[in-house]
């Protein structure tokens, strides 16, 4: 099944409630998520809940009942940048406006909370919209040799708040892909993903931005129209399945982790042919899986079906492999 709250049991729960616009749990979930300080469930769980809130107001219910919550600032910030997001996928005549006050309201997040990553990693998620790159802070010098011009300086005020937040460099990457450059674009995305990599400590998610890269250039080069792809064996492809799974997935918990990372990880080593270490990706996924990137591996993409049918046979083909 795909759901994405994954293995996060109270999560699921507080979706249920915020469809049907109560707010209360979110609330309570975000306190207990708070007082943990873990940073990376709590980047998580606000993504995951804004997702679902951008489609209702039940997050202005909040602010009207309180006010004065820095919980419901920061998931205010959250909405009005999921849905400016999508205005600009959409071409939406309200794009602009929707771009200026999710701008605002991240500023004013990050003024009221201002050891949280959150706003800052809702400014690197509105660093696409910039197409041409007219900001002065999507225009900072980049920390290294081989790295383009870009919003270093957010992914900067993120990192000093949570080192190596997983959506923060998910930003920059989706922010390099949206360069005008084309192909160039993906040429600085793999540089910016091996770099980010390189400096990652085990267990870090870092270590799988290499293979989102690489299926982004299966994507983009029409690898799946080939039934039989050398991508995925080559020697490079192979080392990055490979430093993905001992420097990550190894150190890992991961009923805690991405089910989109795990899901690449998992697709990676089937690719490779690395049946016996994929089959240890699967059983961590457990009944959960994404439709990215199996369905870049169909004759058509946009088949949810045919991706899950691809998933359902890559993991029966890797749990019942001979070791």
């Amino acid at each position: 099944m795909y759901h994405p709250a994954g293995h996060d049991s109270a999560l699921r729960g507080v979706l249920q409630d915020l469809r049907t616009g109560r707010w209360l749990s979110m609330a309570q979930l975000l306190a207990d998520t708070a007082r943990t300080a873990d940073r990376s469930s709590w980047t998580r769980r606000t993504q995951v809940l804004a997702a679902v809130a951008a489609g209702s107001d039940v997050v202005q219910a909040w602010r009207v009942e309180q006010p004065h919550s820095i919980a419901a600032t920061v998931m205010h910030a959250r909405v009005v940048v999921e849905r400016s997001l999508r205005a600009h996928r959409e071409g939406h005549p309200r794009t602009g406006e929707l771009w200026r006050l999710a701008w605002e309201a991240c500023r004013d997040a990050a003024r009221v909370a201002p050891a949280d990553p959150v706003p800052w990693v809702c400014l690197l998620a509105l660093a696409v919209l910039d197409d041409d790159r007219t900001m002065d802070e999507h225009r900072v010098r980049p920390p290294g040799p081989m790295l383009p011009p870009g919003p270093w300086g957010l992914l900067a005020e993120a990192d000093k708040r949570d080192p190596h937040n997983r959506e923060a460099y998910h930003r920059m990457l989706q922010f390099l892909y949206a360069g005008r450059a084309g192909g160039a674009s993906l040429s600085q995305a793999v540089n910016f993903v091996q770099w980010a990599a390189a400096s990652a400590p085990p267990g870090s998610a870092l270590h799988v931005l290499p293979l989102y890269t690489r299926v982004e250039r299966y994507r983009r080069d029409r690898g799946q129209e080939r039934a039989l792809d050398l991508h995925w064996v080559a020697e490079d492809a192979t080392r990055d399945a490979d430093r993905a799974l001992r420097a990550w997935f190894d150190h890992a918990d991961p009923a805690g982790e991405s089910l989109l990372d795990l899901n690449h990880l998992a697709h990676a080593l089937w690719g490779a042919l690395r049946f016996d270490d994929a089959a240890r990706v699967f059983e961590a996924l457990g009944p959960y899986y994404t439709p990215q990137p199996w369905a870049y591996r169909t004759r058509d993409p946009g088949d949810q079906a045919l991706a899950e049918e691809l998933f359902t046979r890559a993991r029966a083909r890797c749990l019942h492999a001979p070791s």
